[in-house]
């Protein structure tokens, strides 16, 4: 049995979660929690850099970060839905799905700042960088909304960033674009992994 190394409030793990689900093998792979703060979790020994997602493999090697797992799972067990085999689609949808994942990138940066700076050290301009990727990349991805089809990587990225950004709740994105919260709506209908892979609410 394979093991993913992750935790319920990381989307990128999120992201892995769900192609593992729409892929039918959420019995074939075991999800084991991982303290990516804690020197002693054994993450730091599956992946030196402490990051995750991470896969073991039956042999014991190790797979990271989320995109590559998510290639290996679509390349080993599924059809093209996920990742399209034909080369021009394949690069249109990795490219989409790169524009979501900078999305969630930048916002973890937005997290970071609040979760390991002091308050007298937080950069408002850093944050204002953050936030005008955010801002410009949800622009784009509005523009281009009908290429984001489930089960499609981009559409299952796209999703974890908006719902990451629910979970944080860093800025009123679904006040700002509209069109995404109705196309979140429509992807959670379409994907019932969406909701089995919901992190807990944040304590208050």
């Amino acid at each position: 049995m394979l093991t993913l190394y992750s935790s319920l409030t990381s989307p990128y793990g999120r992201k892995v979660r769900i192609v593992i689900d729409v892929l039918g093998l959420a019995d074939q792979i075991a999800v084991q929690h991982a303290n990516t703060l804690d020197p002693e979790d054994r993450l730091r020994q599956v992946n030196p850099l402490g990051k995750i997602p991470a896969l073991i493999l039956e042999d014991g090697s190790a797979l990271y970060d989320s995109r590559v797992i998510v290639d290996f799972l679509e390349t080993r067990y599924g059809d093209g839905a996920i990742l399209p085999r034909e080369p021009d689609r394949r690069f249109r949808q990795l490219t989409l799905a790169a524009l979501a994942e900078g999305i969630n990138d930048a916002l973890l940066m937005v997290t970071y700042e609040g979760r390991f700076r002091e308050p007298e050290q937080i950069s408002q301009v850093w944050l204002d960088h953050q936030y005008g990727k955010i801002r410009r990349g949800l622009t784009e991805v509005s523009c281009n909304l009908d290429e984001y089809r489930a089960p499609g990587i981009a559409a299952i990225t796209l999703a974890c960033a908006l719902g990451y950004a629910d979970w944080r709740q860093q800025l009123d994105w679904r006040a700002e674009f509209p069109p995404l919260a109705a196309w979140l709506e429509e992807f959670g209908q379409q994907v019932p992994a969406w909701e089995r892979s919901a992190a807990p609410k944040p304590v208050t």
